[in-house]
């Protein structure tokens, strides 16, 4: 169909997000509410001063989030069940062939039944947004959620066999199978199987393995992976495992990867046990990069490492320890539009 995913750095019309409403990620107090609330705001009010930026909030949460949000974002109203737009939403792609956008809308059942998520709302969603973008939408069949494949552009898929084969997720499916659907649908040309992902997300609450806490690729040829140098924290392990994984494989074009390190933050762990935070979960901007901070004086090297990784950007640090509370990252709440030559597309 000539379809691809755009690599993350590639120009951008807007981002989408969901500001979160009620449940789990609200939590149970009007202190963990308005924290909730303010990172998802901290992360929009950065965004927005780089390019649009797009909330989809559930209609009995406007006026609160009018409170929180810039003026220059914008808002579009769908009921909600939660706010991982990365998740919810749609993948957005291109047709350089006849300049198209298009927006894969995957099936979404909360990350595998979990029994503790909902999703019926949130199912709805990527069909919602891809409406608002004027992207042609296009319906897979496979349960997968954005934040759980990397790409770079050139047809290269980072995936992850504990959720794209997730029995919760596509029971009886096959890594060829998968591919041949992520071929269809994002151009992918070669997907490279990482085994597993990190400890804390592999647990109750977690996704079961999402890509974007472990690697990043910003730039073709170029990985960015996560590295637990704590041999107290299980990630260790499991960092090391995955560094000589990539190690050992090839992009689309056949290129060895060039690997830069990308150390966790000196915090093993919080009140839930061995924490997952990871500056692998930020988000590339049209001349910048929102990274997660999480008050740690590994933060400035994290900042100036991504920097280095990508060239001319400005690095925006957001602390992103209540979004990793909740389960995730930066990442994980934003969703990027490509952009696509008006031109074109008429």
């Amino acid at each position: 169909m000539g379809w691809l995913m755009p690599a993350e750095t590639a120009v951008h019309s807007r981002i989408w997000m969901a500001f979160p409403p009620g449940g789990y990620t609200l939590g149970d107090s009007p202190e963990s509410a308005h924290a909730a609330r303010s990172t998802w705001a901290a992360v929009a009010n950065a965004a927005v001063e780089f390019e649009p930026v797009t909330m989809v909030v559930d209609p009995a949460d406007t006026d609160v989030a009018r409170r929180y949000l810039s003026p220059a974002v914008e808002l579009e109203t769908a009921p909600l069940n939660d706010a991982w737009m990365r998740d919810i939403g749609p993948t957005f792609v291109t047709n350089d062939d006849d300049g198209r956008l298009g927006a894969v809308d995957w099936v979404f059942n909360g990350w595998g039944r979990q029994d503790w998520a909902r999703w019926d709302k949130d199912c709805r969603i990527g069909a919602a947004v891809a409406g608002w973008a004027g992207a042609e939408r296009i319906c897979s069949r496979l349960v997968n959620e954005g934040g759980g494949i990397q790409v770079d552009g050139e047809g290269t898929v980072l995936a992850t066999e504990t959720v794209q084969l997730d029995p919760g997720r596509n029971p009886g499916a096959t890594k060829a199978e998968v591919e041949a659907e992520l071929a269809r649908t994002i151009g992918a040309r070669k997907v490279i199987w990482l085994p597993r992902g990190l400890t804390r997300d592999s647990q109750r609450y977690g996704t079961r393995g999402h890509v974007d806490i472990v690697a990043a690729i910003p730039a073709p040829g170029t990985l960015l992976v996560h590295a637990q140098r704590n041999p107290a924290h299980p990630d260790h392990a499991v960092s090391r495992m995955i560094l000589d994984f990539l190690a050992g494989t090839t992009d689309a074009a056949g290129r060895p990867w060039r690997i830069l390190e990308l150390p966790a933050p000196e915090a093993v762990r919080d009140e839930a046990g061995w924490v997952d935070y990871s500056y692998i979960n930020h988000l590339v901007l049209n001349g910048g990069v929102i990274a997660g901070t999480f008050g740690d004086p590994a933060d400035e090297k994290a900042l100036a490492i991504l920097a280095d990784a990508y060239p001319g950007r400005r690095i925006v640090g957001v602390d992103a320890r209540e979004l990793f509370a909740r389960g995730g990252g930066i990442h994980c709440i934003t969703q990027q539009q490509p952009y696509v030559p008006r031109k074109a597309r008429s």
